[in-house]
């Protein structure tokens, strides 16, 4: 039977290798060696070298805060000036002053204006929607995908932890060219997502605003210890009909996941529908099974005792070898390579 631990990792999700060496380009920009930095995030040689490897969402977060602590800068050197190590903590403190989610977000975004020079945030609200719009510093080049992601993970993820709950974001553009990871963005952010646009901005629903701030001091404690990495790929965007069907297959046992058309009856859809649906969001009801066992075993096989057999039956197989031959088509390695490296034997 699978943990209650796996499976709370898997509702998180993983990470491609095209978001990890964004990242890691990071690193070596800042003339960083990127091997310390992935062994201590628990990613192994091989999965650095796969170019169809995933990672899970623990060690993502802790390769990017390994990062970041390296280079005493948490905004990864994308900025002329150096978001120090300790900003966010004092970020933090600054926003759990605010008494509605509406004062938190404008105190993050000044914030931010505070720290960065080529980078800045505006927020503009109306009755349908909060956009925020980022411009960059005249003489400066466009900036990165990353660099834009980089600066709403902080903002927003913030707010959504002091309100409580995840905002939902409702459309992004972007002044730069499309990134290779465009589908791993839109699994963070939202499917509304343009790129080489006029402008570069963020619209979430405005029902935030008047909640009240529910974080305080004393739980500010326990979130800061692992922030900001604790939290790049919580808020992965709920809206879609993949994300429903996910929802669903989640709350039964891999073993006992129905067919396409009792997923369709338990949504209340057509099974037409349903296709057409997860057909326009690039999915089929097969592809979000394949993820969902490729992501559950990914958590599972953190845990160095447990055997790769019982690992096989927990995501549906009914023979290892099977599972041996799905693992490698969905990640281009073996079960054994995501192993977990002596002393981490499983996320935290």
């Amino acid at each position: 039977m699978q943990s209650t631990r796996t499976h709370a990792l898997s509702e998180k999700g993983t990470i491609s290798m095209s978001l990890v060496n964004e990242t890691l380009a990071r690193a070596r920009a800042g003339g960083l060696e990127i091997a310390p930095l992935a062994a201590a995030a628990g990613i192994a040689p091989a999965t650095l070298l796969a170019p169809h490897a995933r990672v899970s969402a623990a060690q993502y977060g802790v390769l990017w805060s390994g990062i970041a602590r390296a280079l005493d800068d948490e905004f990864f050197g994308q900025d002329s000036h150096a978001m120090k190590t300790g900003s966010f903590i004092a970020m933090t403190h600054s926003a759990l002053g605010a008494s509605t989610g509406r004062q938190a977000l404008q105190r993050a975004v000044h914030f931010m204006r505070l720290v960065l020079d080529d980078l800045a945030g505006d927020v503009d609200i109306d009755a349908l929607r909060v956009r925020v719009t980022l411009t960059h510093r005249a003489g400066k080049p466009t900036p990165t995908m990353f660099a834009y992601a980089t600066w709403f993970i902080l903002v927003y993820g913030l707010v959504c932890w002091l309100v409580g709950r995840r905002i939902p974001l409702l459309a992004a553009r972007f002044r730069c060219p499309q990134p290779g990871a465009a589908h791993e963005y839109q699994l963070m952010f939202c499917d509304d997502m343009m790129f080489e646009q006029p402008a570069t901005y963020f619209e979430v629903a405005p029902g935030f605003l008047d909640l009240p701030v529910m974080q305080t001091a004393s739980s500010a404690r326990t979130f800061l210890r692992n922030a900001p990495g604790n939290f790049v790929v919580k808020y992965r965007n709920p809206g879609s009909f993949a994300a429903r069907v996910r929802r669903a297959l989640r709350a039964l046992p891999a073993t006992a996941w129905p067919d396409a058309d009792a997923i369709a009856h338990q949504l209340n859809v057509a099974p037409a529908t349903l296709r057409r649906r997860l057909s326009q969001e690039g999915h089929s009801c097969q592809s979000i099974k394949d993820e969902l066992r490729r992501d559950l075993a990914i958590a599972a096989l953190r845990d160095p005792g447990r055997p790769v057999a019982d690992v096989a039956a927990a995501v549906g197989f009914a023979e290892p070898s099977a599972f041996h031959r799905a693992f490698r088509k969905w990640t281009g390695q073996r079960p054994t390579d995501f192993r977990a490296p002596p002393g981490r034997g499983s996320d935290g």
